[in-house]
C-alpha cells in the first residue's frame, strides 16, 4: 500500500511562513471521517485538506482541528498547488474539485492560481447583542452570508488592523465566523482589508480566508462599483487575495509556496 503524501503549503503568498498554512493530504482511496479528523488535529493548522482522485476530477474535504467545514479557500488553493507540483495533474490542465459546497474549479495563471467559487453576498441584519463589545469596535454595517459568516464593516482600515477581540465573548456569537472589513486607506495598493475570527470552529483568527472573500467580493463590488479588486487580509501573517465577481461566482486569485513535503507512516 502506498503511503499518502502530505504537503505543507503556505497559501495566498509566495513567501514561506506568510499567508495561510494548510496541509494537503493526497490519498489514493477514500478514508474514514474519524481518521481525517484525527489527522487534522495532529497537524494543528487551520485547515487540513484531503484530496482523493475520481474519474472526473478530485473529491476534496477540509477539516480544522475541531470540525469539518463546508468551504475553504486557502486549502483549495493549496490543494491545487500540490496536485500540480506532484504531477498528479498536467501543468496546463485545470482541476475540478467535488466538495460539500458543489463543484469548484482551479486554473493556473502563472504565477497566480485562480479558483472558481460560489458567491455568498451578505444580507443585512442587525449585529448580534454583545458583538461590538466582543470586538471592541462599533459596526458601521452588519450582515450574514449564506455560509453562516457574519460580515461586519468597520470605520476604517486602522480600526480593522488594531482589533484585539475578546475571543471568549466572541465564541458566544452564533456564527461560523466573523469577517470584519473596511475600505482601504488611500494609496494602499489594495481596495479593502479584512480579518476573520472563528473561535466556534477552533480558529481564533484565520490568517488568510479565501471563503470569506466569497462574501467580501460582492459586498465591496457593490460599494466600489467595480468587479475586480484586491483584498488584503490584515492578520499577523497577512496575505493578498485577488477577486473578480462574475455573476453568481467569485474568482479568487492567489499564490502558494511549498514549505514541507513528506509521507504519512503507519496510517
Amino acid at each position: 500500500m502506498v503511503n499518502p503524501v502530505a504537503v505543507w503549503v503556505d497559501a495566498f503568498t509566495d513567501t514561506p511562513f506568510a499567508g495561510n498554512p494548510a496541509v494537503v493530504v493526497l490519498l489514493e482511496r477514500p478514508r474514514e471521517e474519524a481518521w481525517m479528523g484525527s489527522l487534522a488535529r495532529e497537524m494543528g493548522v487551520s485547515e487540513t485538506a484531503f484530496v482523493t482522485p475520481r474519474p472526473d476530477g478530485f473529491d476534496l474535504r477540509w477539516f480544522t482541528p475541531a470540525v469539518e467545514v463546508e468551504l475553504c479557500g486557502h486549502a483549495t488553493l493549496a490543494s491545487a498547488h500540490a496536485l500540480w507540483q506532484e504531477a498528479r495533474v498536467a501543468p496546463g490542465a485545470s482541476i475540478r474539485f467535488h466538495t460539500r459546497s458543489g463543484l469548484l474549479g482551479a486554473a493556473r495563471r502563472d504565477p497566480w492560481i485562480e479558483l472558481d467559487f460560489p458567491a455568498a453576498p451578505p444580507a443585512a441584519e442587525p449585529a448580534p447583542a454583545g458583538l461590538a463589545e466582543a470586538l471592541g469596535a462599533e459596526p458601521r454595517w452588519s450582515g450574514r452570508s449564506r455560509t453562516g459568516d457574519l460580515l461586519i464593516e468597520l470605520a476604517d482600515e486602522a480600526t480593522v488592523r488594531a482589533l484585539a477581540p475578546d475571543f471568549g465573548r466572541l465564541a458566544a456569537v452564533a456564527a461560523r465566523g466573523i469577517i470584519v472589513t473596511a475600505g482601504a486607506d488611500a494609496g494602499a495598493g489594495h481596495d479593502f482589508v479584512s480579518r476573520f475570527f472563528g473561535p466556534n470552529v477552533g480558529i481564533d483568527e484565520d490568517p488568510v480566508t479565501g471563503s470569506a472573500h466569497c462574501a467580501l467580493a460582492p459586498f465591496w463590488a457593490e460599494r466600489l462599483g467595480k468587479s475586480e479588486m484586491i483584498g488584503y487580509q490584515a492578520s499577523q501573517r497577512g496575505g493578498i487575495v485577488r477577486v473578480r465577481v462574475e455573476g453568481d461566482r467569485v474568482v479568487l486569485g492567489g499564490k502558494a509556496v511549498t514549505v514541507l513535503r513528506g509521507e504519512l507512516e503507519g496510517t
